[in-house]
């Protein structure tokens, strides 16, 4: 048990990657607050995982949205140790000028102001600990950056930045600050990922993989699993490509 008596936030976690990472550390010990705007599907993954599992409904753009969120972990089980920033965001793959000015401040909410938000909030409850990790769910979007989702990139690789610095800051304290750089996996972006999602776009997308396929919501989860646990105590900092080779 990797993660026992460990409390954790992950946020996204109705769905895709945040589901896996939330399934993970439960099946690893930790009690988890199952954080999604989508309140069906984060109800539904909650009561899947039990006792273990409490659903907040939260917009991570929101200050009072994730405020309520470390709270609830607080009520819930008392504390915290890790928050995940998992939610994330997306423009359609296409010209970047054909982006809408509210769909470019969606992105950044969602996957660089959240960021502040989380360490605004969770932060504080670490230092009272004496410790903990917050772990960015990125991208390779922002370590090999392709024509098409410009925007989205941009915002990826302010979440790797952000990782680096906060790691710096942050260190003299045992907090950790750690990211992971998925490639595209099959989740509920992936069609905007690709502008469509046809058998023809996913063969195109898988060759440029060296290990041919797509990431899956268990590899990010095992990534996860493993920087956010004591065995990786010592790595603060570390933006870690789970992208079956690509960005080689």
């Amino acid at each position: 048990m990797r993660l026992k008596d460990k409390v954790a936030i992950v946020t996204g976690a109705g769905s895709g990657f945040g589901e896996g990472i939330a399934r993970r550390f439960v099946a690893e010990g930790a009690r988890v607050v199952v954080a999604d705007i989508n309140e069906d599907s984060g109800r539904r993954v909650a009561a899947d995982l039990g006792d273990a599992a409490h659903f907040v409904r939260a917009d991570v753009s929101l200050d009072a949205d994730v405020a309520g969120m470390v709270d609830a972990a607080e009520r819930a089980f008392g504390g915290l140790d890790i928050l995940v920033n998992n939610a994330g965001y997306t423009h359609r793959n296409g010209p970047m000028l054909d982006v809408p000015e509210e769909v470019f401040d969606r992105v950044f909410a969602v996957n660089v102001k959240s960021i502040y938000l989380g360490a605004r909030h969770a932060v504080p409850r670490f230092r009272a600990r004496g410790g903990g990790v917050i772990c960015n769910v990125a991208s390779t979007a922002g370590v090999r950056p392709r024509p098409g989702l410009t925007w989205y990139n941009g915002s990826k690789g302010a979440a790797i930045v952000l990782t680096k610095s906060m790691a710096v800051e942050l260190a003299p304290e045992k907090i950790r600050v750690v990211a992971l750089n998925p490639v595209a996996g099959e989740t509920g972006m992936l069609h905007l990922f690709m502008g469509e999602d046809t058998p023809e776009k996913r063969r195109q997308f898988q060759s440029t993989i060296p290990l041919g396929r797509l990431s899956r919501p268990q590899d990010i989860a095992n990534a996860a699993l493993f920087l956010c646990s004591d065995e990786a105590e010592f790595l603060t900092g570390v933006c870690l490509e789970v992208d079956g080779g690509r960005c080689i």
